[in-house]
């Protein structure tokens, strides 16, 4: 990585023409980022150009919305978005990593110098179907899977960014090269560290990572969410009849409702900032037989990888135990995906950050308004609405503030290994829960469709920061090399032998894919999704007058 940095150093003194100020100034990157004039008018013809590809964003977010594909079986998706990219230019290559259902896009000029990588998920959740639009729970497949995080609509922001760039760096010659990507299985942290792995990002300068939430903004360093180890453990025993000879039985189920029970009464002895949980995926067959096999997967999450490793190891130690009280074996136990806690780029952050204020929230009209309000009430939640303004703040902190655990994102891994930041964009409801069918109302709506077109335009003109303001990389670089990674150094949690899990999420996407297909977005018939679900937008619950002067 330094090499990478005095490299791209010496593209800035190359390029000194481009910049306003002395090379070695100390300023910061957005400042000099912003003050070329000719950076000014490719800035301004992009945000045109992006405003006029609205309706291309509305298509990518809806047709993505109606494929609702869970990780690992997000095959609509490849094909859809690779064979517009490959339409645009992009030279395509499947099944990256060794995973089927994931895809790069590259593109390049000139030199080929920066290469800007974007990123963005695509999974959805289960059990999270709901008619978009709808403020209240109305599945349109009982039971089947949704885009219950947004995941549908990050695709948009990028791509659109991605191919107005394009075009300006043809027309006006701009060395560069683009690389897109998707988040595979995100929801099962069991991607990114695959594609680092897999030398995915080997000639990568920057990332700009996007993801859905309710405002639109970025931050820099520590980015306050967990690290994490998803592990499965299996167990062995020996089958019996349950009521003939269970004396003969060894069962596996017992080992692994042990070890659950076990990781309960661990768990006060723990720290407060720790998350662990865990599901049951294989627990035996039928009654009457002893249990030879079953499995327990588990999450582990902690502050860092030394904490995480931790929990992992103390994981181990409870599951032999489990094995050694039930005379069964812990047959083997397997990291299915894993991710750092994410350290962002301030330089990179600050250069966005510019942006962000030049774009602004997107206008959100009476209906856009109803609907979250609506959706709000439904939920119990204060009903504010949408926010309308962004933070004129840029926040961050080199080291995590009052860490108190939570979430994660394997954007971490990436994180580690380039400057990286994420965007995020307001295509979605402030309130919700999160990972929930509520998630979803907003995400084939005009809130969605507007806040990825905020967000293109925001990625499109950080891309032109990158592309033509060599300082801005080298002072990411200068970050990443000198503070980021001056005393931490990344090293996979995933180990030599753990393969990508493409086998999750396949028995659901077999029972749910052919009703789907019945709800696939057409955008040839109709004009948006919702048109072609006649929906009326938006459709909220009534609310009920409270009588006047009753106080009870």
């Amino acid at each position: 990585m330094v090499l990478k940095a005095v490299a791209i150093n010496a593209m800035a003194l190359a390029s000194v023409s481009l910049l306003t100020n002395p090379v070695g100034a100390q300023q910061p990157a957005a400042t000099v980022a912003s003050a070329d004039p000719r950076i000014e008018k490719l800035k301004t013809e992009a945000l045109q150009m992006v405003e006029s590809r609205s309706k291309q964003v509305q298509e990518i977010v809806d047709m993505l919305f109606s494929f609702q594909e869970l990780g690992f079986q997000e095959f609509e998706t490849q094909k859809y978005i690779t064979t517009l990219l490959q339409k645009e230019g992009f030279t395509v290559e499947k099944g990256v990593a060794g995973i089927p259902s994931s895809w790069t896009a590259k593109w390049s000029y000139g030199t080929g110098k920066p290469e800007i990588s974007l990123g963005s998920d695509v999974d959805g959740i289960p059990q999270a179907s709901s008619k978009p639009g709808v403020g209240y729970r109305d599945p349109m497949i009982q039971g089947g899977p949704g885009h219950g995080e947004g995941h549908n609509s990050g695709q948009a922001v990028n791509i659109v960014a991605a191919i107005v760039v394009k075009q300006l760096m043809q027309r006006d010659k701009i060395n560069g090269t683009i690389l897109l990507w998707p988040g595979i299985a995100e929801e099962q942290m069991a991607g990114k560290a695959f594609l680092v792995r897999a030398g995915i990002f080997k000639n990568t300068d920057v990332t700009l990572f996007t993801h859905v939430g309710n405002d639109l903004g970025v931050s820099w360093g520590a980015s306050g969410s967990s690290a994490l180890i998803s592990a499965e453990f299996k167990f062995r025993g020996e089958s019996a009849h349950a009521a003939g000879a269970p004396w003969r039985g060894k069962s596996a189920l017992d080992a692994v409702m042990l070890m659950a029970q076990g990781w309960e009464f661990r768990r006060e002895h723990i720290r407060l900032q720790q998350r662990s949980h865990y599901v049951i995926r294989d627990g035996g067959d039928q009654p009457n037989v002893v249990p030879s096999t079953a499995s327990i997967w588990f999450y582990f999450r902690e502050q860092d990888y030394p904490r995480t490793m931790e929990l992992f190891e103390m994981g181990k130690r409870v599951a032999a135990g489990a094995a050694m009280m039930t005379d069964t074996q812990l047959d083997t136990v397997n990291i299915l995906g894993s991710g750092w806690s994410a350290h962002f780029s301030k330089p990179i952050a600050e250069a966005m950050h510019q942006n962000v204020l030049k774009v602004g929230m997107p206008k959100w009209d009476d209906k856009d308004q109803a609907l979250a309000k609506g959706l709000q009430k439904e939920l119990g939640s204060p009903d504010f609405g949408l926010s309308e303004q962004v933070n004129k703040e840029l926040r961050g902190a080199a080291t995590p503030q009052n860490w108190t655990g939570g979430g994660s994102d394997d954007i971490g891994d990436v994180a580690w290994n380039m400057p990286t930041i994420t965007l995020r964009y307001p295509s979605n409801i402030p309130g919700l829960p999160g990972h929930n069918w509520a998630n979803a109302i907003a995400m084939a709506t005009p809130i969605a469709h507007k806040g990825a077109v905020a967000g293109a335009k925001v990625q499109a003109l950080t891309m032109l920061d990158i592309f033509m303001t060599p300082k801005v990389v080298t002072d990411a670089w200068d970050y990443f090399n000198n503070v980021q990674t001056k005393e931490t150094k990344y090293k996979p949690f995933i180990r030599s032998f753990d393969q990508p899990p493409t086998y999750l999420n396949a028995d659901i996407m077999a029972r749910f894919r052919d009703q789907q297909k019945k709800f696939y977005y057409d955008p040839t018939k109709f004009k948006t999704y919702l048109e072609q679900l006649g929906i009326e937008y938006p459709t909220v619950r009534a609310q009920e007058a409270k009588p006047r002067g009753d106080n009870n």
